[in-house]
């Protein structure tokens, strides 16, 4: 095709082409990020996952689209696949360090996915966080799960209706006792000797 036109429209088929595999590329990635969003949400619907999660589960997916679309550009313009490569190694690098360093939050937040999708307590429900099988734990009720602490309203402890904020980890390292909201708990607290 190239040959069939005149010189001084040649020059000009090149960027013509990077310019539309640009915009095709940028194409697929709406449309991915717009599948990816209609799938979460009817996945949210199901699962009844709060928004949240979602939203993190969302931007999650968003990054992994732009990333490639990112990449898929750079290649689109030509630049040299050892240069994407040793970008890519810093980065993963430098990712890995953050996670490790962001450990415990990630743990919580995890959990937070695990308590959603589990169920072992939901809001309004009084919990008994056990310290061990004979030792009475931090006892409330659940008035709000985010995604790095549950907050409990005290019940029978030393400070009666104060507010917990306990992280999410711990409900899977620690036994727990659960009335589901309505019910009665016990309040007298228990004590060493």
């Amino acid at each position: 095709m190239k040959h069939y036109l005149p010189a001084s429209m040649q020059q000009w088929i090149e960027p013509i082409n990077t310019g539309l595999s640009i915009l095709l590329i940028l194409a697929v990635a709406w449309l991915l990020r717009l599948l990816t969003r209609r799938l979460l949400a009817r996945l949210g619907r199901h699962y009844t996952l709060p928004a949240q999660i979602e939203m993190a589960i969302r931007r999650l997916s968003n990054f992994v689209i732009g990333t490639v679309a990112l990449v898929a550009i750079l290649q689109a313009l030509h630049v040299q696949a050892s240069v994407l490569w040793t970008a890519f190694t810093g980065f993963a690098a430098v990712g890995a360090v953050a996670f490790f360093a962001a450990w415990s939050v990630l743990s919580n937040i995890f959990c937070t996915f695990l308590i959603f999708t589990t169920r072992p307590f939901r809001l309004g429900d009084q919990i008994e966080l056990l310290e061990n099988g004979e030792k009475p734990g931090l006892k409330g009720v659940v008035t709000d799960i985010n995604l790095i602490y549950t907050t409990l309203h005290e019940v029978g402890g030393p400070v009666d209706g104060t507010l917990m904020q306990i992280p999410n980890s711990l409900f899977f390292q620690r036994g727990l006792r659960r009335w589901r909201g309505g019910d009665a708990m016990p309040t007298t607290v228990h004590g060493d000797g």
